[in-house]
C-alpha cells in the first residue's frame, strides 16, 4: 500500500494549473495527465468501474460492504492547482519541524504565522519557494485515493457505497460546470478541500467575476490636449470608484470584498478583471450595480462605450441547500471526534466544487485537508494531518 504522503509527493509533481483564458476542458493538458495517471492507480487497487470522461473528470466508486441500506456517500477534489504563482512543483521535506523559520531554497521564509508553534516536531512538506505547493487540492485527492485503498482491504470495515470524483479547473470557477451528477450515483458528498485539520464548512461566498475593459484615443503626446484619452488612466479611475476598505487585505470574516486580480493596458485600451464576493447575496448583488455604476459615470465623462463591464455569477453560498441536511453535517462532526480532531465549523472566504453541485442536487459540505497558506509560495502542509484525515474519511463511512 502506498502512503498519502508518498501519493501526495508523487501528485505534486504534475503540473496542472488551469488556465482561465483557455475555454476547452480540461484547460490545461497537465489535468488530464493526472486524471489518467489516478485512473490508473484505482483500477490497480480493484475500482474496477474506474474512468475519465473527454472533460477531465474522473469517477469511480466501491460496492457497500455489509451495509446494503446505507447511503452512498461521495468523497470530491479536485486536481488543477492556482495560477496565482507558478505551479511547477518542486516539494521539500521537513522531517521534524524545529519550530523556527522555514527557510527555503531561495531566500523565501516561512515565518510569523500563527498555526506555526502548534506544528513544532511535524513532518512538513513545504515549496522551494518557486511555486505553489499543490495541497491545493492535491492532499484531498492523495487522501481520498489513500481511503480508498484502505477501503478496498479485506480487513476493512463495513460501509455502504463509496463514490469518488476528482475535477478539473475548480480554481477558475469551472470544476462542477460538467460534473455527472446522476451518473456520480451519491445521496450527499463531501469535497475535500479545506484548510487545517478538523475545518467543516457549508457556508461559502457568493461569487462573481467582472472584466472591465476601456477604450482610449491614442494621440501624440506632444498634441494630445483635449484629445487624448488614456486608457490606462481611465482604468485607474475606475478602480478608484470602488471602496478601498472591501478590499481583501482590509476584510475578514463574513466581509465582502472587490478583488483586482489582473490588469493590462496601454493608452489606446486597458483591461481590469476582479473577482467579487460576499455571503450575503444581496450585498454581492450591491457591488455589481457599483461596478455598473463606476462604468456609467465614467462613460458619461469620457463619452459612451469608453467603458464596457461584462459581469459573471460564478456560484451562491451552499449553506441555502446543506443547512436543511444537518445529518450530514452531523455526520462529519462524528467522524471528526471519533479521531479525537474537535470540528472547527468556519465559512469559507472562498468557494469550493460543492457550492454548485449543493445546488445541483447533491449536498455537498467542505472537509478540511490539513494544510496552510495556499495559492502562495509559502504552502505547507503537515504529513500527519493528512494522516489523521484519512482516518477521518474512514470514520465518514462507519
Amino acid at each position: 500500500m502506498s502512503s498519502v504522503k508518498e501519493r501526495f509527493l508523487r501528485y505534486v509533481q504534475v503540473e496542472t494549473t488551469s488556465c482561465e483564458a483557455n475555454e476547452c476542458c480540461p484547460s490545461t493538458p497537465g489535468q488530464m495527465v493526472l486524471a489518467e495517471m489516478l485512473v490508473k492507480e484505482m483500477k490497480e487497487m480493484g475500482i474496477a468501474d474506474a474512468r475519465v470522461d473527454e472533460h477531465g473528470y474522473v469517477y469511480g466508486s466501491i460496492p457497500a460492504k455489509g451495509k446494503d441500506g446505507a447511503p452512498a456517500i461521495g468523497l470530491i477534489a479536485h486536481m488543477d492547482t492556482s495560477d496565482a504563482v507558478p505551479g511547477a512543483t518542486k516539494p521539500q521535506v521537513i522531517p521534524c519541524y524545529d519550530g523556527g523559520v522555514i527557510r527555503l531554497e531561495n531566500g523565501v521564509e516561512i515565518s510569523g504565522f500563527g498555526f506555526l508553534p502548534a506544528l513544532k516536531g511535524q513532518e512538513l512538506i513545504v515549496t522551494s519557494g518557486d511555486s505553489v505547493l499543490g495541497a491545493d487540492d492535491k492532499a484531498g485527492v492523495a487522501e481520498i485515493m489513500t481511503f480508498c485503498e484502505r477501503m478496498l482491504a479485506p480487513d476493512a470495515p463495513a460501509h455502504g457505497r463509496i463514490c469518488v470524483a476528482f475535477t478539473p479547473d475548480e480554481e477558475i470557477g469551472r470544476g462542477a460546470d460538467l460534473f455527472d451528477v446522476p451518473g456520480f450515483g451519491a445521496d450527499f458528498g463531501y469535497t475535500v478541500d479545506g484548510g487545517a485539520l478538523g475545518e467543516l464548512e457549508y457556508e461559502c461566498f457568493n461569487a462573481a467575476s467582472c472584466i472591465v475593459r476601456v477604450k482610449g484615443v491614442n494621440i501624440h503626446p506632444g498634441s494630445a490636449k483635449n484629445q487624448m484619452i488614456n486608457a490606462s488612466l481611465v482604468a485607474m479611475e475606475f478602480a478608484g470608484m470602488l471602496p478601498p476598505w472591501e478590499r481583501p487585505e482590509h476584510t475578514e470574516g463574513y466581509e465582502g470584498f472587490y478583488h483586482l486580480t489582473e490588469m493590462s493596458g496601454n493608452e489606446e485600451a486597458a483591461e481590469l478583471r476582479y473577482i467579487l464576493r460576499d455571503h450575503d447575496l444581496t450585498k454581492l448583488e450591491e457591488k455589481k450595480a457599483m461596478m455598473n455604476t463606476a462604468c456609467e459615470v465614467l462613460n458619461r465623462r469620457y463619452g459612451e462605450g469608453t467603458v464596457t463591464v461584462l459581469l459573471k455569477d460564478s456560484y451562491r453560498n451552499m449553506k441555502e441547500i446543506v443547512e436543511q441536511y444537518p445529518e450530514i453535517l452531523e455526520r462529519a462532526e462524528k467522524a471528526f471526534r471519533a479521531n479525537d480532531v474537535e470540528p472547527i465549523i468556519k465559512a469559507i472566504r472562498g468557494g469550493t466544487d460543492g457550492a454548485q453541485l449543493s445546488f445541483r442536487g447533491l449536498p455537498c459540505p467542505n472537509l478540511s485537508t490539513g494544510g496552510y497558506n495556499y495559492h502562495g509560495r509559502k504552502e505547507l502542509i503537515p504529513v500527519p494531518a493528512m494522516e489523521k484525515m484519512v482516518d477521518v474519511l474512514v470514520s465518514l463511512f462507519s
